[in-house]
């Protein structure tokens, strides 16, 4: 199964690399600007799918992609009181 890599940029300027087990996380985050909240709700349903593809082929979630959800959703808590916050995806590889 391809790995995807994933680059956000959050409102503070800092940029992560994220991991995803399955290229299917392309179906769901292309570069540009998302609404904060609106970037967390697709980075989670896209490393839902990648994890549900990883069962479907292996048998068991990946729990490299829910690992790395957590650290999606830690990094967004000091955004979540700027109304207007926007994430960045730089780059989906």
């Amino acid at each position: 199964m391809p790995v995807t890599h994933f680059v956000v940029r959050w409102p503070d300027g800092t940029e992560a690399r994220c991991y995803s087990p399955s290229t299917i996380v392309r179906d769901y985050l292309s570069p540009g600007d998302y609404p904060l909240e609106a970037f967390l709700d697709t980075a989670r349903d896209a490393l839902a799918a990648a994890s549900e593809r990883v069962r479907q082929k292996f048998g068991y979630a990946c729990s490299s992609a829910l690992d790395q959800w957590d650290v999606i959703e830690r990094a967004a808590q000091p955004f979540r009181s700027q109304p207007a916050a926007q994430v960045t995806v730089v780059s989906v590889d």
